[in-house]
């Protein structure tokens, strides 16, 4: 029973599965974003790959079958498929976290918490050779907490990439961006950038975001099309911070009609932020709502999901993704 977009989209809205001990080997732990510290794994079916967080409780469970892993739901048979390995944080991708700290404070962030790891050059290089090793390596793909300041954070990114241009796959780009920041890592050598506006209502934004400037965001977001070219230049949107669909819509409309494709992400309240921020649930109605106006739009647009190089749209794993999974 191979998985479609409504079950990964079910799977999402639930946030998580339990699992049996044969699975612990393939856990994987996220050191960026919303999902920081937490243990997952890869499942994919059919043509669709999903992200699941591990729970001590959930209505999914993941068990082994033979060769094949059995998502059941509630004791049934929901959908069989198998595990993908993580290269670094994901499939066919080294995916590299390289400031695991940062200076900001977004509510829904356990990054500023944690605390975490600064990676050094040669670090980087030593996860990007463990990709070579891997028949499945795809490409490079670098995002940052901000250490000291945006735009060292910048240089020092920019300087990896220079590095890791001998791979010879293509490189993505996720930082905090600055008024050059786009030019500097086009020179450098990167594909694709995104500039992640977080959440598209104002009065949302300056609660979960305070120090940040949604405006500026935008700003860059436009700017870097004309240096990285349409449907290389994305965004991660937050579901359920408290935004209306009509307001996510409207936002999707407003980027794409500029190049710019929108990620549209649950958000998943992570224990360190507990109460900091207001969080809703989301239902696999309202994600497959919202990824269906996008890609109508995206398609309205001339843009295309599936033309992405790097990162989450080519990942596909933690969203209802246009042109791969719908």
């Amino acid at each position: 029973m191979q998985m479609d977009a409504r079950k990964k989209a079910e799977l999402i809205s639930v946030g998580g599965v339990e699992i049996d001990e044969s699975i612990t080997a393939h856990l994987s732990r996220s050191t960026a974003g919303p999902g920081a510290g937490l243990d997952s794994f890869f499942f994919r079916s059919g043509q669709h790959r999903v992200r699941l967080g591990v729970r001590k409780s959930s209505p999914f469970k993941a068990v082994s079958k033979g060769n094949d892993i059995v998502i059941l739901k509630n004791g049934k048979e929901f959908a069989t498929g198998e595990i993908e390995d993580a290269i670094a944080h994901c499939p066919e991708q080294v995916y590299v976290t390289v400031s695991e700290r940062c200076v900001f404070d977004c509510k829904f962030c356990p990054v500023p918490k944690l605390h975490g790891h600064i990676k050094t050059l040669d670090e980087v290089k030593k996860l990007a050779d463990q990709g070579l090793k891997s028949p499945s390596f795809k490409a490079i793909s670098i995002t940052s907490g901000v250490w000291k300041t945006p735009e060292e954070e910048v240089k020092r990114v920019a300087e990896m990439v220079e590095e890791l241009r001998k791979y010879n796959v293509p490189i993505g780009v996720s930082v905090y961006a600055t008024d050059d920041s786009s030019e500097i890592l086009k020179e450098a050598g990167a594909v694709e950038v995104k500039y992640n506006v977080e959440t598209i209502d104002p009065a949302i934004f300056e609660k979960v975001c305070p120090g940040l400037s949604l405006d500026e965001i935008k700003k860059a977001l436009e700017h870097a099309v004309t240096v990285f070219g349409r449907n290389h230049v994305f965004t991660n949107i937050l579901i359920g911070l408290g935004e209306s669909d009509e307001a996510v819509i409207a936002a999707i409309e407003e980027f794409a009609a500029k190049g710019i494709i929108p990620v549209l992400r649950k958000v998943n309240p992570h224990p360190l932020r507990a109460g900091e921020a207001y969080t809703e649930d989301v239902s696999d109605e309202r994600l497959l709502k919202l990824a269906e106006a996008e890609r109508k739009i995206l398609d309205k647009n001339g843009l295309r999901a599936d033309k992405a190089l790097t990162g989450c749209l080519m990942c596909t794993g933690c969203d209802v993704t246009p042109h791969l999974d719908l």
